[in-house]
């Protein structure tokens, strides 16, 4: 049987590259990165090196990243150091966020009486941000808590306006960009971002380790209280092997940039295309087939014809097909989608999320529309 992941959106398969590295690491520098001996000195210089290589990929000085243990870790330090640290009394964010910020939000409003306000979006999934500048104008100091991109339907959002916004308001700007780091160019000081969250393994790295960006003007206490680890914001011994990953994936991410997404947005518009010439009563979800305004690898669809029964990933499961219908941090959960919920409210049929990578081709493409169209007929069949 053919196996096809089309699932990159969750996670994204190591690069050999970065294979390569975590195995030179593991029987690299065993020092502790805190020790001031030579071992140690050895294991902190892969970690400082890996700390320069990521400020200059998104234009910020190295004391300005703290290395975590991923992008949910990350977006919670903005959100709960925003309010602790610098006295946020309100969150703006929108419905369609990562449950990392929803859920951390809802955390802050709760342990710290922090007013939470949701921007409206526009039909298509857009962040309304009209309605956004007018709730900058009421008098309370406040976090913007927007994703760069949308996980489950692609939508982008232009971060220089919301930045420019933002700061021309006295409000600060979080950008969860999990989906975008190694994949567009982010440079926080043009966009006037003020926190941003990034995790290694969407971008071909190892799972379990990512960054936090803050800005250095903003004085911040530690997140996690025991040594004084990553510029006394985070302590805890450092993870060396996936921060050396981390380094190593960004690195081939950045420089193969261009030739990836121009095969990957190929591949998903040869997949949108046959999709919709072999198939009936389909819709892409969002913005996904916008190019100037939507991740090349995120295509969204929705089946009109099929039952809400939930067996439709089960079948593609069995046909050896990794697709999602959602995000995989609710794939757990018997609730729907909280974004397919904000954006197409009106959507009871099944939604499948095909996420392109960079080891994908053609004939995957061939084989998924070929299995969709025998599941197809099997269920009418079955009718």
């Amino acid at each position: 049987m053919r196996k096809v992941y089309l699932d990159n959106a969750a996670t994204t398969p190591i690069r050999k590259e970065v294979q390569d590295r975590l195995i030179e690491l593991v029987t690299g520098p065993h020092g502790n990165p805190s020790s001031t001996h030579q071992f140690g000195r050895k294991a902190k210089a892969v970690i400082e090196e890996a700390r320069r290589y990521v400020a200059s990929a998104i234009n910020c000085t190295g004391n300005e990243i703290v290395f975590t243990s991923g992008g949910t870790e990350a977006d919670n330090m903005a959100i709960v150091c925003s309010v602790r640290d610098l006295g946020v009394k309100r969150i703006i964010t929108s419905p369609i966020e990562h449950h990392a910020v929803l859920h951390s939000c809802e955390a802050v409003a709760k342990n710290y009486g922090v007013k939470v306000q949701m921007v409206n979006l526009l039909e298509n999934g857009e962040v309304d941000l009209e309605h956004l500048e007018t709730l900058l104008k009421e008098d309370i100091t406040t976090l913007v808590s927007l994703m760069h991109a949308n996980n489950e339907v692609g939508n982008m959002l232009d971060l220089k306006k919301v930045g420019t916004l933002c700061r021309a308001n006295g409000a600060y700007f979080h950008t969860d960009t999990v989906q975008t780091i190694g994949h567009y160019p982010v440079d926080v000081k043009e966009m006037k971002i003020d926190f941003l969250a990034a995790s290694a393994h969407k971008f071909y790295g190892p799972k379990g380790v990512g960054f936090f960006y803050a800005d250095s003007r903003l004085s911040l206490h530690p997140f996690i209280e025991g040594g004084s680890q990553e510029r006394n914001r985070r302590g805890g011994t450092e993870n060396l092997m996936g921060i050396g990953g981390l380094h190593t994936a960004l690195e081939y991410s950045l420089n193969l940039r261009e030739e990836e997404n121009a095969r990957i947005f190929e591949l998903k518009n040869y997949l949108a295309e046959k999709l919709t010439k072999e198939l009936d009563n389909i819709a892409f979800n969002g913005r996904c087939m916008d190019s100037g305004n939507s991740l090349c690898s995120v295509l969204s669809v929705r089946f009109m014809d099929w039952p809400s029964d939930g067996m439709h990933l089960f079948s593609l499961d069995m046909h050896g097909i990794g697709a999602s219908g959602g995000s995989a941090c609710t794939s757990g959960s018997n609730k729907g989608s909280h974004v397919m919920e904000a954006v197409h409210p009106e959507v009871t049929c099944p939604v499948i999320r095909f996420s392109i990578g960079k080891d994908n081709n053609k004939e995957d493409m061939d084989y998924v529309v070929e299995v969709l169209k025998n599941i197809t007929a099997n269920m009418k069949a079955v009718v």
